[in-house]
């Protein structure tokens, strides 16, 4: 007796997905445990809380300060301040 296979390849075992998000500024896939996910409400940049759009920021990009400034600027589609970035830099440090 022969066993049938299903169409995707796998014998009935299913395998669990894990969550992947790209990051706004290097646009690199990554784990979504990895990433940090951030909200602009209000005109502030915060940690996400739970209601409304945000957006996913890798570790590796926090240090690139120009290149994320360009990012956050276009995904908030606003001119990002100096103080807006210092305070970023306080979040991402509170999170790790």
């Amino acid at each position: 007796m022969s066993v049938k296979k299903e169409k995707n390849g796998y014998n009935g075992a299913k395998l669990a997905s894990v969550p992947e998000r790209m990051c706004i500024s290097c646009r690199v896939r990554n784990i979504q445990s990895s990433m940090i996910r951030l909200q602009y409400a209000d005109g502030e940049i915060v940690p996400y809380s739970f209601s409304g759009r945000s957006f996913y920021i890798c570790l590796a990009c926090v240090v690139d300060d120009k290149k994320l400034h360009k990012a956050l600027s276009r995904q908030c589609r606003t001119n990002i301040s100096k103080e807006q970035m210092s305070k970023l830099k306080e979040i991402v440090a509170n999170v790790r």
